[in-house]
């Protein structure tokens, strides 16, 4: 017992020196963070040591001191003490990570892509992560090869790679002509045919013109240039276009460059056909592949962006296209989505509302992709939320629907399916400027029922579905003017996409209003369409057929019209179904117990059908419609 007593004891005070030594070093810790933070990497380390001689299985000790480590470059010792963090845990993928920096640091590819892996095994969502890291491994060693390669060209005597070394030493020369420079930059330009002339570009400080060379460096950055800076900022942008093409170090380089990321809005901007060309060039071997739009994404600030090239479509030849292309490609990008929030009510949206007035006076195939961009930036909420709720917005679309467009040519044509998207997209929203304009937009929608083009019709009968609900006086108008009619003639030829659409405005339609339900039942005879969309796949389609068929049997009539089909029998399946959407069996029953209310004879059918049982549990429907 004594001896029990004395290892309990024991035990206890063990403990207890292990809680006194866990807050010491949770204190060494924070002083060691604190360090850190200010940059004292020295002081930081020497306070994780201190740490550690206090609890030597602290695994955010270990790791904390690597990143330390690392700061002033001793790599081994940063991987000795991951390696100590993964003894303590090893489930921290810290260590990996940082372990796998390290190794990168030393050259070590194998064994660097090895610890991102690692990392991706124990966390799988980490993919974008390990993929950015497994990307910089990989561009950094082909940079080294790039680089040795070149050097060897220089060693060998090869004449192109001298070549660049003297160019570049010339265009060094200070007080020299502008045009001196400007023909330097051309013949640079001529020389780079792969990537050995674009590494030598680079390795012989080509990048450090605009800094090193006063007089290049003032043409470029001057806000009104003269024709010889013009033509020396053109020169100097195709250049880069040379040096960057499929080379992603050098667009790395020059896309941290102060001078260039500045002040590449501003040549965007600057109303001067061949630079705002050879901008956008430039700019397109960035945004068309991922690790291009990712460095735009870093090292730009591209609040200004979308607003800068949305004005491009004001533009008559390439340059239109050639910014469409380059917001296509950057509207995928959350961070873009998120910096084109800051100036969209202040710059975006009344550029956009103005293009929309005056469709007839821009480049029209630009206009409809600009549309385009703008309605997926709809998909974020915050945007179409803002959208939705401008006026201006509103009226710019329906403008463009008024001076629509006859649809005598395809750019005409593609302006009209896209607002049609955009306003789509819009209804996605509910607010009172929807509900002001719902007559308006019903009213040009309608219009467009009769339109050659087979796309604009269904997004015009898309766009019914989502805008009657937000006014009853729109749902009378269309009414009046003959919509159920339409909508039973489209039901009949449409596709699914159609009958989606159609089925959701004869729903709203019918739902409140007298006329429609009777218009309904004198248009589709026997309920032939209704009948046949209850057999359709998509149970959205299924369960708006049969709302509408419930609205339509309080019309006198309307039930004997359906004594000699199978409807008995389709109201049964759907009602007695496991459907996933609860609505198909609801509306099913709610019709099947109107029918039977409508038209008693139907009981006869239901009883041979042994389905009084599905009717009796359909009447709570009934009672509560």
């Amino acid at each position: 017992d004594a001896f029990l007593a004395m290892l309990e004891k024991d035990a206890k005070e063990r403990a207890e020196q292990r809680k006194r030594n866990e807050q010491l070093a949770n204190a060494l810790k924070e002083k060691g963070n604190d360090a850190f933070r200010r940059g004292d990497f020295s002081r930081a380390i020497q306070r994780y040591t201190e740490g550690l001689e206090r609890l030597r299985d602290k695994q955010e000790l270990y790791t904390n001191r690597a990143q330390a480590y690392m700061k002033i470059q001793e790599y081994e010792k940063a991987i000795g003490d991951c390696e100590w963090a993964l003894k303590c845990n090893e489930k921290c993928i810290k260590a990996y990570f940082l372990m796998g920096k390290a190794h990168l640091a030393l050259k070590h590819y194998t064994e660097s892509r090895q610890c991102y892996e690692k990392m991706l095994q124990m966390d799988p969502q980490k993919e974008s992560l390990f993929k950015d890291c497994v990307n910089e491994v990989n561009l950094e060693e082909k940079r080294v090869k790039d680089e040795e390669r070149a050097m060897k060209e220089i060693q060998s005597g090869n004449v192109a790679a001298l070549s660049i070394k003297e160019l570049l030493q010339r265009l060094g020369t200070p007080g020299q002509d502008i045009l001196f420079y400007t023909g330097g930059i051309r013949i640079l330009a001529e020389v780079m045919k792969d990537c050995t002339e674009q590494t030598l570009f680079r390795t012989n400080k080509g990048f450090s013109i605009l800094g090193d060379n006063e007089a290049v460096g003032g043409a470029f950055c001057a806000e009104v240039k003269s024709p010889a800076e013009v033509e020396l900022c053109v020169s100097l942008l195709l250049l880069w276009q040379a040096v960057c093409a499929g080379n992603e170090e050098n667009q790395r380089v020059l896309v941290t460059q102060p001078g260039v990321s500045a002040h590449l809005p501003e040549l965007l901007s600057s109303g001067i056909l061949e630079i705002q060309r050879e901008t956008l060039a430039l700019i397109s071997l960035y945004s068309e592949n991922e690790s291009g739009r990712k460095l735009l994404l870093r090292h730009q600030d591209l609040t200004r962006w979308l607003q800068i090239l949305m004005a491009f479509v004001k533009c008559r030849d390439a340059r239109a296209g050639s910014a469409m292309n380059i917001l296509s490609d950057l509207i995928g990008e959350e961070r873009f989505k998120a910096q084109c929030r800051v100036l969209l009510s202040t710059g975006v949206l009344p550029l956009f509302t103005h293009l929309l007035g005056c469709a007839r006076l821009v480049n029209q195939a630009a206009l409809a992709r600009a549309i385009g961009i703008m309605g997926s930036l709809c998909a974020d909420p915050g945007i179409r939320g803002r959208m939705a709720e401008s006026r201006e917005c509103w009226q710019g679309c329906l403008k463009l629907l008024d001076e629509g467009f006859d649809g005598s040519t395809p750019s005409c044509q593609e302006c009209v399916f896209a607002v049609l998207g955009l306003m789509m997209n819009l209804l996605l929203e509910s607010n009172g400027i929807i509900q002001d304009f719902a007559v308006d937009v019903s009213g040009r929608c309608l219009a467009l029922l009769s339109h050659q083009d087979g796309r604009i019709v269904t997004r015009a009968i898309g766009v019914l579905s989502r805008v009657l609900p937000a006014s009853s006086s729109a749902v009378e108008e269309v009414v009046k003017a003959g919509v159920v009619k339409k909508m039973i003639k489209f039901l009949k030829v449409g596709g699914q996409l159609t009958a989606s659409y159609g089925t959701k405005t004869l729903g709203i339609c019918t739902k409140s209003n007298r006329q429609a339900q009777e218009d309904l039942v004198k248009a589709d005879k026997g309920f032939a369409v209704l009948l046949r969309l209850l057999e359709s796949e998509e149970e959205l389609v299924v369960g708006n057929a049969a709302f509408c068929l419930s609205q339509c049997l309080e019309v006198p009539g309307a039930g004997t019209s359906l004594l000699n089909s199978n409807v008995v029998l389709l109201l049964l399946r759907l009602a007695g179904g496991d459907a996933a959407r609860t609505s198909v069996q609801g509306n099913a029953a709610i019709a099947l117990g109107k029918l039977c209310v409508a038209e008693p004879r139907h009981v006869h059918q239901l009883r041979k059908l042994n389905g009084l049982a599905i009717l009796n549990s359909s009447m709570k429907y009934v009672h509560s419609s």
